[in-house]
């Protein structure tokens, strides 16, 4: 239903369209006789009736989608290539572009190296992801003070253990709400870590990966077998995505991906 309502809009919004439609609606002002704009609706109805539902109208329209989705894609892409180091960038781009030069002196790979590069690039696009999100991580867990966490904690405890029964009450739910925040940063802290150990794997398993395809690359002369390569290559890259969306799900560390402000003294 989405679907035909966007190809509907799709329709509708067409150049050609909106201008036939604003030229009845002038002449109908021009004439002063409804005639031409009354048609013109009579037309649009059967327009939008037949038009959206053609096929060549919805590859049109999705092959639109594609092209401002990748877009978008490099956009963003080149913007996070900017934050990394020059040797990142160089070592990555020359090991795709050798690659790709070698599918195209294999008979018949012009036309997989055209269907690399496309998969090429959506790689690209997922490691150089990884890649800022880990240099995140690990802007993080420097500018974070674990110890320093884990000693206030630990006075915050003790406070409340020995506090006397005459004590304030609204004091000690303070203290309380206090061991819960550290204890989550805590936990917050030590899951960064995994998640920045689990980046570091991913990101050498697509160096690797991408190591061993330019090695075969090179002594291959079989399509079908640089073929299944391929395959290989877009198993990656949706594991690398998913890798990518779990770390973007986990949202309280995201959050907290700037320097860290330190503690602050307590005051008695």
């Amino acid at each position: 239903m989405a679907d035909s309502e966007s190809y509907v809009r799709h329709a509708f919004f067409n150049k050609l369209n909106l201008t036939a439609l604003g030229g009845a609606v002038v002449a109908s002002l021009a004439l002063m006789n409804p005639l031409p704009a009354l048609v013109a609706v009579g037309a649009e109805l059967v327009y939008l009736g037949v038009v959206p539902s053609l096929p060549r109208f919805k590859r049109g329209v999705r092959a639109r989608r594609e092209l401002a989705r990748h877009g978008t894609e490099q956009q963003a892409t080149a913007a996070m290539l900017e934050a990394l180091s020059p040797n990142q960038r160089e070592s990555f781009n020359a090991l795709r572009d050798r690659i790709l030069e070698n599918y195209q002196r294999v008979p018949g790979g012009s036309v997989l190296a055209e269907t690399s590069s496309v998969r090429m690039d959506g790689l690209l696009h997922s490691f150089v992801r990884l890649l800022s999100t880990l240099n995140s991580y690990r802007r993080y867990l420097t500018n974070t003070d674990r110890q320093a966490i884990e000693r206030e904690l630990a006075e915050l405890k003790a406070d409340l253990e020995s506090a006397s029964a005459a004590s304030s009450e609204k004091v000690r739910e303070v203290k309380k709400r206090r061991v819960e925040i550290l204890g989550k940063r805590l936990e917050r802290f030590d899951r960064a870590a995994e998640s920045r150990e689990l980046i570091s794997h991913q990101l050498a398993s697509i160096d690797d990966f991408l190591r061993l395809l330019h090695e075969q690359s090179i002594t291959l002369r079989d399509p079908d077998v640089l073929g299944q390569q391929l395959d290989h290559l877009a198993i990656e890259i949706q594991a690398t995505d998913e890798t990518v969306h779990e770390m973007e799900r986990f949202s309280a560390i995201t959050e907290e991906l700037g320097p860290s402000a330190p503690l602050p003294e307590r005051v008695r």
